[in-house]
């Protein structure tokens, strides 16, 4: 799927949504819920499936990518989670649909792409179904919240699922990224922002709840409607205009962001919202 900027040079030339495979989650993550975490994982039998989705946007100063999607070695590899908790939560979170051809390199070429044309990739969070892809860009930027950075850093990140040793691949080009003050009305309530491609194009956005490090991108151009990239902000474009935040991740963090989206959305009213794990996404591009 693509939105095609219709002048003669914009910022951006195109967007793309790839599917890198397939998960079942829990109603009650996807939803939210009242209910104890761990009662929900361990006792639901509530499943909804849905896309694992990174994006390509053809900028004129390079090809960039929001997120990675997912490795299928997850699937094929049963030491991909070293750890032997992990890997038994793991199962009681989620059933994964992956195959080989789900890699971000075949995605890529699908859409007639190259993953050696890849400038900078912008990570929404590090969770393993956001990062999967990272090897097969090794040339690339790889932009990251400082907080974000922040929490790998601390003991056991791969209790929050940051797999270390996927993340800190030999060579990865990582970059915490500055966020700065803007005069920006619209960006201006989200504290602060960061000019991905230096011309106002692309602006990374913080946007917690999630996790505490978790961005949005705002992507801008002439002959395009403004398009929101979320991550797992939400996972249903309709539960964050309703103000329903998933069951995962910092409530009152959540609200907030959500809360900043909104207005957002009531600023822009042609804005395009793009979470990684709704099925309707991307037929809206």
């Amino acid at each position: 799927m693509s939105t095609q900027a219709e002048t003669s040079c914009p910022a951006i030339k195109s967007v793309h949504a790839m599917t890198t495979g397939y998960v079942e989650q829990h109603k009650e993550h996807r939803v939210g819920t009242s209910k104890p975490l761990m009662w929900w994982v361990l006792t639901s039998a509530s499943w909804v499936k849905a896309p694992i989705t990174a994006y390509a946007i053809e900028h004129r100063d390079g090809l960039v990518l929001f997120d990675t999607g997912i490795d299928p070695a997850l699937v094929s590899d049963p030491n991909y989670i070293s750890s032997p908790v992990g890997r038994f939560l793991l199962k009681m979170i989620f059933r994964f649909h992956v195959v080989p051809q789900d890699s971000l390199d075949k995605q890529l070429e699908a859409i007639d792409l190259a993953p050696a044309d890849v400038s900078k990739v912008v990570i929404s969070h590090l969770h393993f179904d956001h990062i999967g892809g990272i090897a097969h860009v090794p040339h690339a930027e790889l932009l990251v919240s400082p907080d974000e950075w922040k929490r790998l850093q601390a003991p056991h990140p791969e209790r929050d699922w940051f797999l270390r040793e996927h993340i800190e691949l030999p060579g990865a080009k990582w970059r915490p990224v500055e966020f700065k003050p803007t005069s920006d009305p619209l960006l201006a309530p989200f504290g602060a922002c960061h000019d991905c491609m230096g011309d106002g194009s692309m602006m990374l956005l913080p946007t917690p709840g999630h996790t505490p490090g978790s961005i949005s991108m705002l992507a801008r151009s002439d002959g395009m409607p403004p398009v929101l990239f979320v991550g797992d902000l939400t996972y249903d474009v309709e539960l964050l205009s309703k103000g329903q935040v998933p069951g995962i991740g910092d409530a009152e963090q959540l609200r907030a962001s959500f809360a900043k989206v909104q207005n957002l959305k009531k600023a822009l009213p042609d804005l395009i919202v793009l979470p990684s794990h709704d099925p309707l996404a991307s037929k809206a591009l």
